[in-house]
């Protein structure tokens, strides 16, 4: 959705299915780097930890990395897993957003709970509420990383 290039990722409706570090390049100064996601993966225990290997070590190696997003499902908020990350960018002093997604799939009421769970447990910072449906957030997206790029 954010490259405004339709089914450019593969999305399947089993959590886990991304293995690997998947790259896109968008433009000449911006390429999205689509880490495994393990929250909900059904896989073996030491598939998770190598993921989190793999994950660290492009986190903290990567010189170009200018801003991370975590991505919280609006209707679920934060995982275990989502707050080690986000300690541990906190940690690596790393810039990160974080993103509240599938938000279409709410009520106002419900969006509104979920948005301020997010924010209570996230020191107080807005997350970007973001629909991959209607294209809601995708502006601020683009604007946190055209922020941190002159940064």
């Amino acid at each position: 959705m954010l490259a405004g290039v339709k089914k450019l990722a593969k999305v399947s409706a089993q959590p886990g299915r991304t293995q690997a570090i998947n790259f896109f390049t968008i433009s000449e100064s911006v390429t999205f780097a689509d880490l495994p996601g393990y929250g909900f993966a059904k896989v073996p225990l030491h598939v998770k930890d190598s993921w989190k290997s793999l994950i660290e070590a492009y986190l903290s190696e990567r010189e170009q990395l200018v801003l991370s997003f975590i991505l919280l499902d609006a209707r679920r908020g934060w995982m275990d897993k989502d707050l080690e990350l986000r300690d541990w960018l906190v940690h690596q002093d790393r810039p990160f957003l974080v993103v509240a997604t599938k938000i279409d799939k709410l009520n106002q009421s419900e969006l509104h709970r979920g948005l301020a769970a997010i924010r209570r447990t996230n020191d107080g910072a807005d997350p970007v509420p973001f629909s991959a449906i209607t294209g809601q957030g995708a502006r601020e997206i683009w604007q946190a990383i055209k922020t941190s790029k002159t940064r």
